[in-house]
């Protein structure tokens, strides 16, 4: 089923060109291309003496004389053709469409779908049309095609248009039963579903709606099993082929920690760190994804399961995207971990020449016990003496491949790995994305964290927020002006460079402005955050190269502008740079926005402060594939499935494949075999992937 469309009738080599450019390559990836929506035309075809005047009707008639007429506009030509069949006579309308006359001939028996009009014949208003047959001829096996019945609706382009894909899907169906269908039949019988040839003839050309609602819901199971399936072999791969250590101990340093904290722990944090405790313990690796919002507590829960793992005699590490998170984790782990009497060590790209030396060296004996770094710690000539626990903070983003990779780096696979990430996540979609990991989730900040209001702003108000943030910085607090751009450009946003510039002359010009964005040196970038962490500088004009990695508690406003063009989940996070001291926290959103969803989120915004809600109608808004600001790679893009709309069916797909690797774990059985190829070309970049 992976031949090329050429084999299909009337498919030649211009067709092909323009149908690989739109990404369909073959047939296979033809009759996958699900329509958008059907329009009906149920009724079928209706005698020209029962049209009523304003309805939308299909005829089947005979062309008796067609011409084209020009008229005064000189971009508007009329076509007009006179048809009948056996109870009257209609007059049928075409606008610029001047080739019909040159490609229909009298005689041609036409199906004709349009609009009525009064006339004397009645005339018809063609929004579509097909030939049938010639003279008395007609009657083919997909008469009706574009007229008749369901009629699906394709995404298109211009150069390959929905009726056109229409035709070509109608070539391909019989093809249809050659799919090779992963679904073993007891999966099918299960759920009551289809097989998938049948599914895909449904889902194209259904006799009812519910017919192509149940095809369309047996391409959506489908595909979400061989998702789980990978996911679920990967978990169960990792822990069948590695031993971890088991990190167990007294609690004598976990206690000291605790008894210098100023605060208890959440009901939420002690469960999280409960669930990871337990984890480490056992010699299965820990695969744990740790969610929680900004300031809820998880470097906290991290930093009392190194703890464990220094009690052990083994060594912790920490490791995060940019040099300034690391820097802030140094002095935040530093804090916590000074009454047990460990002193973490940093080691990120700028740290060089004999300084390096001497800490790869400690890092290789076992000295430093906690080490904290960027990717630099996975590079080549990095040793550890026994590393046994690593946390990866702020790395959401990673997709199953490179979370295996990045495993697989991590003393051979042996290590317990923590993941933690500020931004939240869906359970629809923690069970896509990290559907390879175990999830804990902290929903609830600490009592004692100041709130952040949050407002949107419109253009005149301008001034009078200004005025409020320069009190806010006369009484010696801080904020932050976040921009869509770094460069000025065509499209009007606003950019740090020029925002900060504009800032500093005039309507701050009495304070110290600073500027961040990311096309700046890291020295530069990290001495722009240094100044403003330490209170040298009172506003800083930044891209979002602030979303993570800087915790500044003298900072109470944060300024986004053009924040329509923004996620919520980025919005969330941006809004959690503030609040984050003793002072409460506002967020001001700039925004004029040019539809209804941009309007949507700004209002969102202002009404709800769980990020748990925001994530959820993020993913409504934007869907999946943009929700986490970076489309998922590799196994995690869905073809058929929506999140917001197939929960059940992933929960489905979800317990399907648990018995089905209960039953088969590699899936060698014949009645799994497909499903075994089905999943390993879902997981190319995971080779070992359910081999036997």
């Amino acid at each position: 089923m992976a031949g090329p469309l050429e084999q299909l009738r009337g498919v030649g080599r211009v067709t092909a060109e323009r149908a690989r450019a739109f990404g369909l390559a073959s047939v296979a990836d033809l009759l996958l291309h699900l329509p958008a929506r059907h329009e009906d035309f149920a009724e079928g075809a209706r005698p020209i003496r029962d049209l009523a005047i304003g309805e939308d009707a299909t005829v089947r008639v005979e062309l008796d004389s067609i011409s084209v007429r020009p008229t005064r506009r000189r971009r508007l030509r009329i076509v007009q053709a006179r048809v009948h069949d056996e109870t009257g006579l209609l007059v049928a309308t075409w606008f610029n469409r001047d080739y019909l006359a040159r490609v229909l001939s009298p005689g041609d028996v036409l199906l004709l779908r349009g609009k009525i009009r009064a006339g004397a014949p009645p005339e018809m208003n063609v929004q579509t049309q097909e030939v049938i047959g010639t003279g008395a001829e007609g009657g083919r096996a997909s008469e009706g095609l574009h007229t008749t019945g369901l009629v699906p609706v394709y995404p298109a382009t211009e150069a390959l248009p929905s009726r056109r894909i229409r035709e070509l899907v109608d070539a391909a169906i019989p093809l249809a039963r050659g799919l090779r269908d992963p679904l073993p039949v007891w999966m099918r019988e299960r759920l009551t579903l289809p097989s998938l040839g049948e599914a895909v003839h449904a889902v194209h050309f259904p006799r009812r709606r519910p017919e192509a609602r149940l095809a369309r819901r047996r391409l959506v199971v489908g595909e979400l099993v061989v998702l789980q399936l990978g996911l679920l072999a990967l978990m169960r791969r990792e822990a069948a082929d590695h031993v971890a250590s088991a990190l167990r101990g007294e609690g004598d340093l976990e206690r000291q920690v605790r008894s210098a904290l100023t605060f208890s722990l959440t009901p939420e944090q002690e469960r999280a760190l409960t669930q990871v405790k337990a984890d480490i313990r056992r010699t299965r690796p820990m695969r744990r994804l740790l969610q929680g919002e900004v300031g809820s507590g998880k470097t906290l829960v991290a930093a009392l399961a190194m703890c464990t793992a220094v009690e052990a005699d083994a060594q912790a590490a920490i490791l995060v995207p940019t040099e300034t998170l690391a820097e802030q984790h140094l002095r935040s782990l530093d804090a916590l971990l000074a009454p047990a009497g460990i002193s973490p060590v940093l080691l990120t790209g700028r740290i060089q020449g004999a300084e390096r030396e001497r800490r790869l060296l400690a890092i290789k004996t076992g000295t430093a016990q906690v080490v904290v770094g960027t990717q630099a710690l996975l590079s080549e000539g990095v040793e550890f003496a026994n590393l046994a626990l690593v946390v990866v903070d702020e790395q959401h983003r990673f997709g199953v491949e490179q979370r295996s990779a990045l495993t697989s780096r991590a003393d051979e696979g042996r290590a317990h790995v923590l993941y933690m990430t500020a931004t939240p996540i869906p359970r629809t979609m923690a069970l896509t994305a990290f559907g390879d990991l175990v999830v804990s989730v902290i929903r609830r900040r600490p009592p004692g964290r100041s709130p952040v209001a949050t407002e949107w702003v419109r253009e005149p108000d301008r001034d009078e927020a200004y005025a409020r943030i320069r009190e806010e910085l006369r009484a010696g607090r801080q904020a932050y002006v976040i921009c869509p751009r770094v460069e000025q450009d065509t499209d009007g946003r606003r950019s740090a460079v020029a925002e900060a510039e504009r800032l500093a002359a005039g309507p701050f010009a009495g304070f110290s402005v600073g500027l961040a964005h990311g096309a700046q040196s890291s020295d530069d970038k990290r001495q722009a955050m240094l100044d403003f962490a330490e209170g040298r500088t009172d506003l800083l004009v930044a891209t979002t190269v602030v979303e993570v990695g800087i915790d500044v508690a003298g900072a109470t406003v944060i300024v986004v502008e053009d924040a329509e063009r923004f996620g919520l989940a980025q919005l969330h996070q941006l809004r959690g740079r503030v609040g984050r001291g003793a002072d409460p926290g506002t967020c001001m959103l700039f925004g004029e926005p040019a539809n209804e969803e941009g309007a949507r989120r700004l209002e969102a915004m202002t009404q709800v402060s769980d990020g748990f809600a925001l994530a959820e109608l993020d993913l409504e808004m934007r869907g999946e594939g943009t929700v986490l600001g970076a489309r998922q790679s590799g196994a995690t893009d869905l073809r058929f499935a929506r999140l917001t709309r197939d929960r059940r069916e992933l929960a489905q797909a979800r317990h399907l494949a648990r018995k089905a690797l209960d039953r088969d774990p590699r899936l060698t059985a014949d009645v799994h075999r497909p499903l075994r190829e089905a999943v390993r070309e879902r997981f190319p970049d995971i080779p070992r992937l359910l081999e036997a």
